[in-house]
């Protein structure tokens, strides 16, 4: 059986140019100021921008629905003043009712 010190797997970790390698890997991975986790960190928070930013596009596309209904449609508009500003016909009156949470 061969030593450990003559087998080729230890000729290869003995060559200096195989150790100068590990060791610049070893900074740019780990002690570099764009190091592995700083890496990870970012594509997290891109991949959370991206969901941020196909929730803003999915409202737009709602709110723009809505826009293009209050603009042509007198029920809609009527609707619309009568549950978010509480507006009322003549002779006619609203009550709010307020729900407690108790």
């Amino acid at each position: 059986m061969k030593k450990f010190k003559e087998t080729v797997f230890w000729k290869i970790i003995k060559n200096k140019y195989f150790i100068v390698c590990f060791i610049f890997f070893l900074i740019i991975l780990f002690l570099d100021e764009n190091n592995l986790f700083v890496i990870r960190s970012l594509h997290k928070d891109v991949a959370e921008l991206e969901y941020t930013v196909d929730t803003m596009r999915q409202g737009i596309c709602q709110d723009s629905l809505q826009a293009e209904r209050l603009m042509y449609n007198l029920d809609t508009i009527e609707r619309y003043g009568r549950e978010n500003y509480f507006m009322k016909r003549k002779n006619e009156d609203v009550f709010i009712v307020v729900k407690d949470d108790d």
